[in-house]
């Protein structure tokens, strides 16, 4: 297979049409390997237009949402990340283009080591993964600027908002009712506010972030 002609096709037919207009997130997405990331099962499927479970709550997002919520958290040169609930490493490796440094969290010893021998291959210096429960967060390595949460959420993550900086933003996907809405969560002082920018097609929420029975977001 193709894979370097795979992801052009990715970028052209699922990121720039989506209204992702940042150059640096098509870059990024463009030149980075997606397939290393997966199983070597699965690797023919890393650009198909679909969300990849690779594991128990881990899940590669379509190209196109998670395109979407990257460029919907507004990553700057100068930010310090937490990347919750890292997986293979896909998004971190993502995000370590278009950041200071990256922090990831990834509760899965193998997936965890996984994760830093890609970022070695690829020649990433500024990601590095600790083993933890993502809900937890990482307070301190922070306070963040930015926290990624790439997958559905059914629960507010209020241990990870209160590791943002002042103005520091979360960007997750919010699952009610059946919906999935991308967006943003802000801090200022003690009031965390979300705004939805695009809806989701993910349906797979992400371990530890099920909705206790009966809550109601």
């Amino acid at each position: 297979m193709d894979y370097e002609a795979a992801r052009r096709h990715m970028v052209e037919s699922q990121v720039r049409p989506n209204d992702v207009t940042d150059l640096r997130i098509q870059t990024a997405m463009e030149t980075t390997p997606r397939e290393i990331f997966l199983p070597a099962d699965l690797r023919d499927q890393a650009y198909v237009e679909r969300e990849i479970v690779y594991g128990p709550g881990r899940h590669l997002l379509r190209a196109r949402d998670f395109a979407k919520l990257v460029a919907a958290a507004d990553p700057r040169p100068d930010d310090l990340v937490l990347n919750a609930v890292c997986g293979s490493g896909y998004s971190a490796a993502i995000l370590a283009q278009l950041v200071d440094m990256v922090v990831s969290l990834e509760s899965d010893e193998t997936l965890a080591s996984v994760a830093q021998e890609n970022w070695t291959a690829l020649g990433f210096g500024n990601a590095a993964v600790i083993t933890g429960a993502p809900w937890d967060g990482a307070a301190d390595q922070g306070p963040f600027d930015l926290i990624f949460l790439g997958g559905a959420i059914e629960r507010r993550p209020e241990k990870l908002l209160l590791q943002l900086k002042e103005q520091g933003r979360l960007a997750t996907i919010r699952r009610k009712n059946g919906v999935s809405r991308g967006g943003l969560y802000r801090r200022s002082g003690d009031a965390f506010a979300f705004t939805e920018y695009f809806d989701a097609a993910t349906s797979a929420v992400l371990s530890g972030f099920e909705a206790p029975k009966g809550f109601v977001f």
